[in-house]
């Protein structure tokens, strides 16, 4: 589901016949022998192949050691994933949802395994110009599925709190920010400074995945369609447009792992430009036009900024899902001087 996976990290290993005798109770027709291997991808909750009997599933865990408050909840990932499978938003089928630590140390869940493509790079270099704008068109499809679905009908109007989401959003990452703080990011505080001041008036409620991006997803083994939503940790009710700002960050930011969408040729590509991207979301949502778009694109920087300092700090701590985390030192303020540019920006 997210790279190849290898075997068990050093820092995240546990007792593996202590879950197989959970799952052998838990989930019809699983059966040993277990395998356990472990996806390299993912910064947050570390991600395992559970192979057993010839059926693979997928198993996410919370991380161990020391966590920052409301981060790692594995329950939400479940309950809202569970909750979408009676809806048109493609999740994977979920299994089973244990928060006793005494099985293997801290809650997880097993849900489905599914047998697709994860891409990486946004700019799609493998893919024909058709199946690119088909691949983009259908994350843009479902992420209006998603904000179209009825909290009510689904059970999840407990699932957070609506209206101000981004005023108690700001809060929560300047509070994650200084939790995890190890230098002192000049843009950061202007940031921090002005976000506040700046929220737009548009009150609209969904439910907000929170991380939306093509990496977060499964597609079809080969067709340009996309077959399940992954990741869905910071998924709250929210805001529809941080949703679709943070989807479009790459049109503004180039990440230096992955790479982005700026300075790419739309045409030649096939790939949406930002402006058709947004326009084929209003079509499909109902939605007139966005009125500073600024702000919510910076915002969107401005907390994968903060996200990326806890992250690097749990990497100094040693208890970071990717070994590659402690590496992050400067992501942070790369993001928060591009969150700040942006800011200042007429979108």
């Amino acid at each position: 589901m997210s790279g190849e996976p290898t075997a068990v990290r050093a820092a995240h290993r546990f007792d593996e016949a202590s879950l197989e005798r959970y799952l052998a109770k838990e989930i019809k027709g699983f059966a040993g022998p277990l395998d356990v291997r472990q996806f390299a991808g993912g910064q947050s909750n570390p991600t395992f192949l559970l192979t057993a009997d010839g059926k693979r599933y997928v198993m996410r865990k919370k991380p161990p050691g020391t966590l920052l408050k409301s981060a790692h909840q594995v329950d939400r990932e479940f309950r809202v994933m569970k909750a979408l499978a009676a809806t048109d938003v493609p999740v994977p089928k979920m299994y089973v949802l244990c928060q006793d630590d005494s099985i293997i140390g801290t809650a997880f869940y097993v849900m489905e395994y599914l047998d697709g493509r994860i891409f990486r790079d946004p700019q799609l270099p493998d893919v024909s110009p058709s199946d690119r704008a088909a691949i983009y068109d259908s994350m843009n499809d479902v992420l209006a599925r998603l904000h179209k679905v009825d909290l009510v009908k689904t059970g999840l109007t407990d699932f957070g709190k609506p209206g101000n989401y981004f005023e108690r959003q700001i809060a929560r990452w300047i509070t994650q920010y200084r939790a995890a703080q190890t230098d002192d990011v000049l843009e950061m505080e202007k940031l921090i400074e002005w976000m506040p001041k700046h929220v737009p008036s548009d009150a609209s409620v969904t439910i907000a995945h929170g991380d939306y991006r093509l990496e977060n997803s499964i597609y079809h083994p080969s067709e340009p369609r996309m077959i399940a939503v992954l990741d869905w940790e910071l998924c709250t009710i929210g805001h529809p447009l941080a949703d679709l700002a943070y989807n479009c960050m790459g049109y503004h930011v180039m990440n230096p792992r992955q790479g982005g969408l700026v300075g790419v040729d739309f045409k030649a590509t096939g790939i949406p430009s930002e402006s058709d991207y947004i326009a084929a979301y209003c079509r499909r949502v109902g939605r007139d036009g966005i009125d500073n778009w600024s702000f919510y694109v910076s915002f969107s920087v401005f907390r994968l900024a903060s996200i990326a300092q806890g992250v690097y700090k749990r990497g100094l701590d040693g208890n970071a899902s990717s070994e590659t985390a402690a590496q992050l030192g400067n992501y942070c303020r790369f993001l928060a001087e591009n969150a700040w540019r942006l800011a200042n920006t007429r979108l």
